[in-house]
């Protein structure tokens, strides 16, 4: 089983919307895998995706976090609240599968919705994480980690990919997931901003610090004290990147590369902290050979993006012509799905 997060320090960058993309297309692809998808973000934008849109992703939240108890990640979290060192081993109660409310999507792919009550929990966690035993971090840490164990338990052990959306704020909730997951897709946007949010992942996550003396953060240090591993970098992905005239071409591709040499920097320093690809090619000899493996582009499909996300339609599935949006009727053209899902598909051939 692998567990991937989906994860940068910077929002805007797209990770819900990825993190819809790839779960789907990854189950379309994969029919004889169950697939989880973990929305750790309060906002919980990828679980409306999936669930079907700004209409009935909503309406289908909205219902969900009335229910008793909550079919959502908080509702889960609240469990481990009033246990938060031995598992109640309550987590396939919050699964629930997305065919049942968005037809687009295929039927083994899985969701443990997000809910807006996480922002509210994230205070009781911390307090969880600081008395009691010894290692009461450790163990709320393992939070994520057992309710993936309860669902995957609950499916007799059926081969199972995970993928976790995850908050762009470092929170306790964002190190729960973390802690969780064994490979990192960090996603960004081609702007001088994202090159900074990288180096953050690279410091909070890996302890890599521009400067000697820097501080490190509580999860690295627990992390290694407790001897709790991290996930190892899977893929950068440069998500919506414009594909305009030259210039823009030229000024988004220097970007690009700028946060490709601050990742190919911590290869050469700490190859350990990455996930070689199970490609048959073997760890990356050159700066070439390393970015074919760890690095993706997808490039802007511009109005089919935003039709896909507000319908909760796949890409790989949305068909040119017109869509019905809320009370508007608007234009998908081919062009843009041209050139958006050939990079999906072969982003996602690429993850095991």
């Amino acid at each position: 089983m692998a567990v991937y997060a989906l994860w940068n320090n910077k929002g805007g960058v797209g990770k819900s919307y990825l993190t819809f993309q790839i779960a789907s297309e990854y189950a379309r692809s994969h029919p004889d895998k169950k697939v989880l998808v973990l929305d750790l973000c309060p906002q919980a934008n990828s679980s409306s995706m999936l669930l079907g849109g700004i209409i009935d992703g909503e309406a289908a939240l909205d219902a969900l976090a009335v229910t008793l108890p909550k079919t959502t990640i908080s509702g889960y979290m609240e469990d481990r609240i009033h246990s938060p060192y031995v598992s109640p081993n309550t987590g396939a109660k919050y699964v629930i599968q997305v065919s049942d409310q968005n037809k687009h999507i295929p039927s083994n792919l899985f969701l443990v919705p997000g809910d807006e009550e996480l922002e509210l929990q994230a205070s009781r966690i911390v307090r969880a994480s600081l008395p009691g035993p010894t290692d009461a971090w450790r163990l709320v840490h393992s939070w994520v980690s057992d309710l993936i164990s309860d669902i995957v338990t609950s499916w007799n052990n059926q081969e199972t990919t995970v993928f976790i959306d995850c908050n762009p704020s470092f929170t306790i909730y964002t190190e729960l997931a973390l802690s969780a997951s064994d490979r990192l897709i960090i996603p960004f946007s081609a702007d001088g901003s994202s090159k900074r949010a990288v180096r953050a992942v690279l410091s909070l996550v890996y302890g890599v610090s521009r400067y000697s003396g820097a501080p490190q953060s509580e999860y690295v240090i627990n992390s290694a004290r407790f001897r709790m591993s991290v996930p190892k970098i899977y893929s950068y992905v440069g998500n919506r990147l414009t594909q305009m005239n030259s210039g823009s071409a030229t000024a988004f591709r220097t970007v690009v590369n700028e946060i490709g040499q601050e990742i190919w920097n911590v290869w050469k320093s700490n190859p350990n902290a990455f996930s070689i690809h199970p490609s048959g090619t073997g760890a990356p000899s050159n700066r070439a050979d390393f970015k074919k493996m760890f690095q993706a582009e997808i490039c802007d499909a511009n109005t089919a993006s935003v039709v896909s996300g507000a319908l909760g339609i796949p890409i790989s599935i949305l068909h040119a012509g017109k869509k019905k949006v809320a009370t508007r009727t608007i234009t998908v053209n081919q062009t843009q799905l041209d050139r958006q899902q050939p990079n999906l598909k072969a982003l996602v051939s690429t993850i095991e």
